[in-house]
């Protein structure tokens, strides 16, 4: 198997994807932050120290989607055309699921976008809470669908948080 970040010296590179035509890519991708109830309560009641949770931390998506080329070594600066945010509260467990959407029209997929927005998106809401919780989880990072590109087309099956 030849690994495609590897030219023929086994030396890091960038995939090149000029030859490659341009498509509609969307990836969605979503991830939990499990925390205390007090915590909980604090978001939802818009009193953590630090100011509002959820806004924040749907910026920090925005952002992070946009910056992943700075952040994740091989991928492609991407000129996003939609970031798309949605949390969810979960109080039975307690906690949130934070899902961010990216699309392009390019030469490769926005997975990548799409996943570093999550993350850093649920790391601004343990940074934003750490006062009150030291002990939030972070978990259940991953790629719910992606459609465009030569790879074609994927959907992970539904879960139960």
């Amino acid at each position: 198997m030849n690994l495609t970040h590897l030219d023929e010296q086994n030396k890091p590179k960038m995939v090149d994807v000029g030859a490659k035509a341009s498509s509609t890519r969307v990836a969605r991708a979503s991830g939990i932050i499990e925390v205390g109830q007090e915590a909980f309560d604090a978001v939802l009641a818009n009193t953590a120290k630090k100011g509002p949770v959820l806004q924040t931390a749907v910026i920090a998506a925005i952002q992070a989607a946009k910056q992943t080329s700075t952040l994740i070594p091989m991928c492609h600066p991407l000129m996003l055309t939609s970031v798309k945010t949605d949390i969810e509260e979960l109080p039975t467990l307690p906690g949130f699921k934070l899902t961010v959407t990216a699309k392009l029209n390019g030469q490769t997929g926005v997975e990548m976008e799409a996943l570093t927005g999550v993350s850093v998106g649920l790391l601004t809401v343990y940074d934003m809470l750490k006062a009150i919780d030291k002990g939030m989880v972070i978990r259940q990072i991953q790629l719910e669908h992606k459609s465009g590109g030569n790879s074609g087309d994927f959907d992970r099956k539904p879960s139960n948080p």
